[in-house]
């Protein structure tokens, strides 16, 4: 279809609310900025800048980006964009083939335009034990980040996929076991801690880094989950305590009557930390009440656990708890 067509399925979407749901382009078939696919990138930027559109758009690169890309991402007037730069430091070709040095050069680059509008992100992943945490390479990202507006950091998504090409390659394997959630074991975070320590502008989650890096509170509403938000800064947290509003479950049932899944919701509970929701088939309903409440909402059959919200349990000795 053509560029403009895609747009209008967008936000024509029965998931879609104007000026509310956090948009990716090209984020998993593609690079955004390859050369065949940069032009359809700026068209769809600028249709849905042209619409008045104040939505997040992230848009995920590695490749190598141009001056004038810069110059052309800053004409954007009402959509909020964030360049999220994925850096992973891995120098084994046999896994990470592209040079992580060339997200990094792109990412100074972008970052150096001054004053704009768009928003810089060293999305530094997936982080792997073995492969790229040596102290050099912690260090590396830590030097990396001061040239972004925010940094996250995120593990391995190790699916049977991913462990299946390891095996067939013969690779060594990063862990025992595939999970459903990205891994991020407790020791490697308390060692990307420790090289962070003084930053402000580290966080562990993509949206609370987003937030931040354009002066809003998180649109994914983790504020409740108050382990996050210990590396959070004080500005970003008193903007995020400010927003946090704990909904009633008539209020999660109104936000959920534009769903064609709302019959079937049911409210299990409400804390301040999130609402628990069952009945929902799929993810997508559960992102648009979570968006339409910027408050989390999490589904009964995938429990948080303290300290490891939306990571697997691998890696972590405590005992499970939920939330």
């Amino acid at each position: 279809m053509t560029d403009a067509a895609a747009v209008e399925e967008l936000v024509g979407h029965r998931y879609f609310q104007p000026h509310v749901t956090p948009v990716q382009v090209f984020n998993r078939a593609t690079d955004p900025f390859l050369p065949n696919v940069r032009p359809h990138t700026f068209a769809v930027l600028e249709d849905l800048d042209r619409r008045g559109l104040r939505n997040h758009v992230l848009v995920i690169t590695r490749h190598q980006m141009k001056w004038e890309d810069a110059q052309r991402l800053d004409q954007l007037r009402h959509i909020k964009v964030s360049l999220l730069f994925t850096y992973s430091g891995i120098d084994n070709k046999d896994i990470e083939p592209y040079p992580s040095h060339v997200a990094a050069e792109s990412m100074k680059l972008m970052s150096a335009a001054s004053p704009r509008r768009y928003r810089t992100v060293l999305y530094w992943r997936p982080l792997v034990p073995g492969l790229n945490d040596t102290s050099e390479h912690l260090q590396l990202a830590r030097e990396l980040s001061r040239f972004a507006d925010a940094t996250v950091f995120t593990g391995l998504f190790y699916r049977d996929q991913i462990a299946e090409y390891y095996r067939a390659n013969k690779l060594p394997e990063p862990y025992g076991e595939t999970a459903r959630r990205q891994i991020v074991p407790e020791t490697l975070e308390r060692r990307v801690l420790s090289a962070f320590a003084g930053s402000d502008t580290l966080f562990r989650k993509t949206s609370c880094a987003v937030s931040y890096a354009h002066g809003e509170p998180d649109y994914n509403g983790h504020y409740g989950i108050r382990e996050l938000c210990d590396i959070c800064p004080l500005g970003q947290l008193d903007r995020c305590k400010k927003a946090h509003r704990v909904p009633s479950a008539g209020r999660i049932r109104e936000v959920a009557g534009a769903l064609h899944e709302a019959a079937g919701l049911v409210v299990v509970d409400i804390t301040d930390r999130a609402a628990v929701v069952s009945g929902l088939t799929e993810e997508q309903p559960r992102y648009f009440l979570q968006h339409g409440l910027g408050f989390q909402v999490h589904d009964e059959r995938h429990p948080h656990r303290d300290r490891r919200h939306g990571r697997a349990d691998i890696g972590w000795k405590e005992p499970v708890q939920d939330d």
